[in-house]
């Protein structure tokens, strides 16, 4: 059965309580709608023609329906006509300029109905999924898209004006005070909401405040402290964070590490897929490669079993499983960080490994910074940083750094001169008094 078309749902919802129809009862005035809808279109009626109405009551009797439920369905298709004939009349006596006019009546009126959202955020999850956005991405938008859904008290999304947009932002900086980041990720949320979904445009952007944000200074951990860390963390765990310092990978990035990503014959680690969807490459740290190759040990060790379970192999991004139907079981494709049970398939009724969870691994950080007693704000990505912080200590290019790093922007990797003394020579000086 079809769902009833959006514009026709708003105007009916908006129907149903100048009407004064309880709010219990909407659902079920929408139901029969929704009936008589693909009633006329199964059986070739005119859904606008009143004369459908009667064989459509008929057919509810035969079905059995009590003459309580004809007569609801009769008053709920009643109302679908008084908003179709009202339609037909302004459109055939009203001006273009009276017609405005009455749009922008029905706007307001509209404006404080409970809408129905759940179609833009279906889009929003397509939009996201088509620009292979991360998960991370959608979550945070499908947020920041709901509670601006609360504070226009779900007014009808057709309807939503820079004005909404502005006040909203006004309201995260003024009242909720939030900070500078999140009031910058609610403007690029609800732009792209604007832009992609409803087919939009905010308007004029120079009206709407956007809070600058003050320079960041990383919390960078020193050599020892790394150390410390890693010594009380339980494998694979201490392996997860020798490869963050090491390489300088994202949390993200390490765990998404799959095993023909680790080539042990050249030296070199793969990141697919990084940040902004692009690959790049880095030296494996010659220190832990034996680690490495017992890792990959465990790894197909624990894939062995799995195929002898019957498995359905594991989780592929994309096109990838329909483009190579075998490679969900394939040892190249399954994570070098394997999660430690298999996960059920509810839709498919299948078993899948999927790999460590982020949340597992930043717990046993936490813990093994507060076992430490290191008096920082330490997380995964702090690994990050301190890699980057100390190749620049270590004179490293800062170019280097930034290729290593998969930045875009060179000024992101110049964050990082801020975390350690500058080692230039300031007094002025000539070449030639050099000795």
């Amino acid at each position: 059965m079809k769902p009833i078309p959006s514009e026709i749902k708003i105007l009916y919802d908006a129907a149903l309580i100048k009407k004064g129809v309880a709010l219990p009862a909407h659902f079920h005035y929408r139901k029969w709608l929704r009936y008589y809808l693909d009633f006329c279109l199964k059986y070739h009626h005119e859904p606008v023609n009143k004369e459908s109405l009667a064989p459509f009551i008929q057919k509810l009797k035969d079905k059995n329906q009590t003459e309580k439920q004809r007569k609801q369905a009769f008053d709920a298709i009643s109302i679908f006509y008084q908003i179709e004939r009202k339609k037909t009349v302004q459109g055939k006596t009203q001006t273009l300029k009276n017609k405005n006019e009455s749009i922008s009546r029905k706007k307001t009126k509209l404006k404080s109905t409970n809408a129905d959202w759940s179609p833009v955020y279906n889009g929003l999850v397509s939009e996201i999924k088509l620009r292979h956005y991360s998960p991370k991405t959608l979550e945070a938008y499908r947020g920041w898209v709901r509670q601006l859904q609360g504070f226009t008290r779900s007014k009808a999304p057709q309807l939503l004006s820079s004005k909404d947009v502005k006040e909203f932002l006004t309201y995260l900086a003024v009242k909720r005070k939030v900070s500078a980041s999140s009031q910058n990720q609610a403007f690029n949320a609800l732009l792209f909401f604007y832009r992609h979904v409803l087919k939009n445009e905010f308007g004029d952007i120079k009206d709407i405040p956007r809070a600058k944000r003050k320079p960041y200074i990383p919390t960078v951990l020193s050599r020892e402290e790394v150390d410390a860390i890693i010594t009380r963390l339980r494998n694979p765990y201490n392996l997860v964070v020798k490869l963050l310092y090491g390489c300088g990978l994202r949390l993200s990035e390490c765990l998404r590490l799959r095993v023909q990503d680790i080539n042990f014959d050249t030296g070199i680690l793969t990141v697919h897929d990084g940040k902004g969807k692009k690959d790049r490459t880095v030296p494996l740290p010659e220190t832990i490669i034996p680690e490495l190759k017992a890792q990959l040990e465990s790894v197909i060790s624990l894939h062995q079993k799995d195929l002898e379970t019957g498995y359905a192999g594991t989780f592929l991004v994309g096109l990838l499983e329909k483009k190579y139907k075998n490679a969900a079981r394939e040892l190249v494709w399954q994570w070098f960080f394997p999660g430690k049970t298999l996960t059920f398939v509810p839709d498919t009724k299948e078993y899948r490994r999927y790999h460590l969870h982020h949340t597992h691994v930043q717990k046993a950080i936490k813990g093994a910074v507060k076992r430490a007693k290191i008096p920082k704000r330490a997380s995964a990505h702090t690994f990050r940083h301190s890699f980057a912080s100390h190749l620049l200590l270590a004179n490293y290019d800062i170019r280097t750094v930034q290729e290593l790093l998969g930045h875009s922007d060179i000024r992101t990797t110049m964050i990082y001169t801020h975390t350690i003394q500058s080692r230039t020579i300031k007094e002025a000086k000539s070449p030639l008094d050099f000795s």
